[in-house]
């Protein structure tokens, strides 16, 4: 079997449902070139074979194409723009805004959106509890961001009304979700599978109380 980043990725696309042209598919292969290129100099991410970054930087953050809700989206704590990139490469009609507080990631960040013409995403190096945006975000996620009601205290000002919170896990994270911050709601837990990973992945989707 070919097992180059390309094979890789166009399998896990298949699998994950996705219809993906040519042009999308190099744009995230071509991510990954530009995440290789940076992290010989600035430390980026700790994975950094090629193959595993298909598995957990591209399909990983692409799981939850089918739950994002546009036409604004937020990435919090994106670190080198996962899941962010990713999901403003499959859509570009969406807007995205990536913010992470550590400056040489999004100065990563909007490097790639450069050099990958994404007009769709604009970098913000700030704590988002600190960041108020004139436009509220419809989808508003993050990758690993520690306890969903850390997530929600730091990012819930984010979410318009009619928006949705989500917060990608690991482990079934049901013994975090017995307490929920006032003025939210669980809209569901889903179980996602990442193709070519056995790890366990969980997304939890919250919406404001109306």
């Amino acid at each position: 079997m070919d097992d180059t980043p390309r094979a890789r990725l166009d399998r896990g696309v298949a699998t994950l449902g996705l219809a993906l042209d040519a042009a999308k598919l190099e744009k995230l292969l071509a991510l990954l070139d530009l995440v290789g290129e940076w992290n010989r100099k600035f430390n980026l991410t700790a994975i950094t074979e090629p193959l595993a970054m298909v598995d957990k930087h591209l399909l990983d953050s692409l799981t939850v194409q089918p739950f994002i809700k546009g036409p604004f989206v937020a990435d919090v704590g994106t670190g080198a723009g996962f899941p962010g990139l990713p999901l403003a490469i499959v859509n570009p009609a969406l807007r995205f805004t990536l913010i992470d507080s550590t400056g040489k990631k999004i100065k990563f960040v909007e490097h790639a959106a450069g050099a990958l013409g994404l007009t769709n995403v604009t970098a913000v190096c700030t704590r988002s509890e600190n960041f108020r945006p004139q436009q509220r975000s419809t989808t508003v996620l993050a990758r690993a961001l520690g306890p969903v009601n850390t997530f929600v205290t730091q990012a819930g000002h984010l979410c318009a009304k009619a928006g949705r919170l989500l917060a990608m896990k690991g482990k079934d994270p049901a013994a975090e979700l017995t307490q929920l911050p006032f003025g939210w709601r669980l809209k569901g837990v889903e179980r996602l599978n990442v193709p070519g990973l056995p790890d366990e992945r969980h997304l939890v989707i919250l919406e404001p109380e109306s």
